[in-house]
């Protein structure tokens, strides 16, 4: 998980909870943007709500498959002690239930990992809108979420 604040004029804290490769990778995405600065990674859903409570970064990125409580769950947990924070998945799981639970939950961003938009999804998150992978499925009846094909 990848914790990030952001700001046009400051750098932007983030984090990130993802196993170690893809949360490397997600990190150097990350580092592109000078307004983002990475200010704490955890390696599981309980310090992920920690982290979210003492830091109240600006976006969190979690993983649906975090160990000790699961991104979900840590989500919930989030929004309760950093209201504040907009929360976007970055994840393998594709089913419908999972992703619409992590949007009824607000959750602001659902990313496949293998979709490779991650700074689309960020930028679309950080002015406000909603972004779900174009090849995930979402609600008929929720509002249509942003989506970008390649």
């Amino acid at each position: 998980m990848v914790w990030c604040k952001y700001s046009l004029f400051q750098p932007l804290k983030r984090s990130i909870q993802t196993p170690e490769g893809v949360r490397r990778f997600v990190v150097s995405e990350l580092q592109k943007r000078v307004q983002f600065q990475v200010i704490y990674e955890a390696s599981d859903g309980f310090g992920s709500v920690r982290q979210a409570e003492e830091l109240q970064p600006d976006w969190i990125l979690l993983d649906i498959g975090l160990p000790g409580v699961n991104g979900i769950e840590a989500a919930r947990r989030i929004r309760e002690v950093s209201p504040n924070s907009k929360v976007v998945f970055v994840s393998q799981e594709s089913s419908r239930d999972v992703v619409q639970e992590a949007l009824s939950i607000g959750a602001q961003g659902y990313l496949l990992k293998s979709d490779g938009e991650l700074l689309f999804a960020v930028d679309a998150v950080l002015q406000g809108k909603q972004f779900v992978s174009a090849a995930l499925p979402t609600s008929n009846t929720a509002p249509a979420p942003i989506r970008r094909r390649s």
